[in-house]
């Protein structure tokens, strides 16, 4: 199986930036599709953005079009989430998660066999 660790996490204001990673570590990274998903208090876990495992096909979600960037590296086994003009309501703990075959960028997270343990991002007003 693959771990997943996400880093990157914090305090911002709104308008600002956050770029938060995914670092994986066990099976090989490339096969897997990568996705971020999040959650904050009270409400179900949503999905973010994916990208496929040859990093050439993305997903995302309507709420963070144009303002977040899905990209990874197989070589350095990383995956990051760049997010510009965060909102309050971007607020959340942000989670990655690998999916196999990953040919596709899945916006299902029952498609997800791995989870990290979460970051969190906090965007005030």
């Amino acid at each position: 199986q693959v771990q997943l660790v996400e880093s990157g996490g914090g305090l911002v204001q709104a308008g600002g930036s956050l770029r938060l990673s995914c670092a994986a570590s066990g099976r090989t990274f490339s096969p897997y599709g990568i996705g971020w998903f999040r959650q904050a208090p009270g409400k179900e876990r949503e999905f973010v953005a994916a990208i496929g495992w040859s990093g050439s096909r993305t997903n995302y979600a309507d709420s963070v079009k144009g303002r977040f960037t899905i990209s990874r590296d197989n070589a350095k086994n990383t995956a990051s989430l760049q997010m510009i003009s965060l909102k309050p309501e971007d607020t959340a703990v942000y989670y990655c998660a690998a999916a196999t075959p990953g040919l596709l960028p899945l916006m299902n997270r029952d498609q997800y066999a791995y989870w990290g343990q979460g970051t969190q991002v906090t965007v005030s007003s």
